[in-house]
């Protein structure tokens, strides 16, 4: 970096000139010689070298970076910081500000992650988050949202679900939030275990179910929603009513599947197929999962009874086929095989004529030949 200071130039009128400054970042050998003698213009000042220092560069595209990041921060609250909640955030904190409570208290868990930690909803709420994230049980939400201070939040605030079933906390959403709050109902259909490594590919269901059309309130849901599509989940926009009718075919019958194989007693074998392992990887995905899960998916989603129920019916029309193929073995055992019997005396008495077709013999000729 050269720095240059005028020197005093005595002339008819003089004027001090400003101090000049010039920053350039270049590589020249400087001259050993001496300076050659100022110019004695009474028009141009001469310069002086006062020091030598190298040009720090501006970096220009990290300046970008950082103001983009900053225009796309949220600051998002955690309701429920429990296991799934713990696995959101690790997530969330890579450009988001969190802030978290829970009935437990996690606060040495929740600095340890970078989370601030509130033991009281009212002084959470003080911090005016930009979303509200709900990751509580489905059983329990109802009565937390009745205690929640929506008071001291910011009257367009973004409240989120992440729960397992989606037109019950949609109807509560409806009844108990404010009417200036946006809503936004949403399945990430993974968890710690099948998203411990990547979410890339992972389903994500998700439903605006109230946004402002404020251009602020737009973005806000739409930086949201980039979490989870940067780290690659398959985005799936469907209404909370189709979620449920699906989730009821997938989600229910496979907790159900794995609880009914976790009773059965599944155990490794030294022979282990491929089919087998993802039966007792079934077992292991979802006996990690709460019973009060489970129970949810089936209490609060409607269509969940209907899928109960027909597990039941194709188990019983499975038993019914293999104790019908048993009758018919036990039979042949006791009375011998009598449809065979039957057979060769009916091929013995046909007769094939010459034009192909065939003819039963005469009645009477069957007993002569029978007497």
């Amino acid at each position: 970096m050269l720095i240059f200071s005028p020197t005093t130039i005595r002339s008819v009128n003089p004027q001090p000139l400003p101090y000049l400054s010039f920053s350039h970042s270049i590589s020249l050998p400087l001259p050993l010689t001496s300076p050659p003698t100022p110019s004695k213009s009474p028009h141009f000042p001469s310069f002086h070298i006062n020091c030598i220092d190298a040009a720090q560069p501006f970096d220009y595209e990290s300046h970008l970076k950082n103001r983009y990041i900053q225009s796309t921060s949220l600051k998002i609250a955690i309701i429920g910081f429990g296991n799934f909640g713990q696995f959101l955030s690790k997530t969330f904190l890579r450009h988001h500000t969190l802030l978290a409570h829970s009935r437990t208290n996690y606060a040495d868990l929740a600095n340890h992650l970078g989370v601030s930690f509130y033991a009281d909803p009212h002084d959470l709420f003080e911090q005016h988050p930009d979303v509200v994230l709900l990751s509580t049980s489905i059983l329990s939400t109802e009565t937390l949202l009745q205690k929640l201070p929506f008071q001291r939040l910011r009257r367009n605030t973004l409240f989120v679900d992440v729960l397992s079933v989606k037109e019950f906390p949609r109807n509560l959403f409806l009844k108990y939030l404010p009417p200036d709050f946006d809503i936004l109902c949403t399945h990430p259909m993974f968890g710690p275990e099948s998203g411990k490594t990547s979410w890339a590919g992972l389903p994500f269901v998700y439903d605006k179910v109230r946004i402002g059309d404020e251009e602020s309130r737009i973005k806000r849901c739409d930086n949201f929603l980039d979490i989870f599509e940067k780290e690659g989940c398959r985005m799936v926009e469907m209404s909370c009513m189709e979620h449920d009718k699906y989730a009821a075919g997938s989600q229910f019958v496979t907790h159900t599947m794995g609880r009914v194989l976790e009773k059965f007693g599944l155990e490794s074998s030294p022979i282990n197929t491929k089919g087998y392992e993802t039966l007792l990887n079934l077992v292991e995905n979802t006996k990690g999962d709460s019973f009060d899960l489970y129970y949810g998916l089936f209490m609060y989603n409607q269509n969940a009874l209907e899928q109960l129920e027909r597990l039941d019916m194709a188990f019983e029309s499975i038993k019914k086929d293999l104790f019908g193929r048993l009758h018919q073995v036990y039979r042949k055992q006791l009375f011998g095989d009598n449809n065979g019997e039957v057979e060769k005396k009916r091929s013995l008495a046909q007769q094939l004529l010459g034009n192909g077709s065939l003819t039963e013999p005469p009645l009477d000729n069957v007993r002569q030949d029978g007497s």
